[in-house]
């Protein structure tokens, strides 16, 4: 049983999201929450498996809820066991088109996954399960769009992140550098000469070596770091 707090400031939205995930087996609604505070506060105490929010929080309050539920502090908290280690629920993010700004912040304040707040219900309750699971889901669509968010922003602002790089076999460097691009493993596959199977292996060791829990963090890191540049 997954279970999920659903982060929504619209008191409708948040009861038809509950309506339709009570009603998919294999799911459950633990909490709602009105804010970013409230979701933290919620995230710590129910530990729910996932966290679905809504981007149409305010974009400071949105993006600190996030990094505090996706990265929350190494201290114990008052009255929690220490044994009980700490929780970090996965999170999901509900876009509108035209955010990709916000998208891209929040994926690298830690969250997991995004989906259009136009998908359909069966789109959100798989996006919920893939997620909760520990894959990562971001539309094509959104993937073009945030790839050129990352260029914009770094042919402003270039950054040099080179931790994990060295670690790279060439190989490796390769497939994160097509995995920037924007291109799929069966792309990838095709490029190399190599199986689907193999890029996806490839691609999650990738990811472990550099500390990205998914595709579009390995897209900020390799301009970050410097191994691709943004086109003119």
């Amino acid at each position: 049983m997954v279970s999920v707090l659903v982060v929504n400031d619209q008191s409708l939205q948040r009861l038809a999201l509950r309506m339709l995930l009570a009603a998919e087996p294999g799911l459950s609604v633990v909490g709602e929450a009105a804010n970013g505070a409230e979701a933290v506060h919620m995230s710590a105490s129910l530990r729910p498996d996932l966290v679905l929010v809504d981007s149409r929080l305010s974009l400071a309050d949105g993006i600190e809820t996030v990094r505090r539920i996706a990265r929350p502090s190494r201290l114990p908290r008052p009255l929690e066991p220490a044994e009980a280690g700490v929780h970090t629920p996965r999170v999901l993010v509900l876009t509108p088109a035209g955010h990709e700004g916000y998208a891209y912040a929040a994926l690298r304040a830690g969250a997991g996954g995004f989906l259009f707040e136009d998908a359909a219900p069966g789109e959100l309750t798989a996006a919920i399960r893939v997620v909760a699971a520990g894959d990562a889901v971001i539309t094509p669509g959104l993937t073009r769009a945030l790839i050129d968010a990352v260029r914009q922003e770094h042919a402003a602002r270039p950054l040099h992140r080179t931790s994990g790089l060295g670690t790279l076999t060439r190989r490796e460097r390769d497939v994160l550098i097509a995995v920037a691009s924007g291109w799929s493993n069966a792309e990838i596959a095709e490029w190399l000469s190599i199986a689907p199977t193999t890029v996806k292996s490839h691609v999650s060791k990738v990811l472990g070596k550099i500390g990205a829990r998914a595709r579009v963090q390995a897209v900020a890191f390799a301009y970050e770091s410097g191994l691709i540049r943004p086109a003119a």
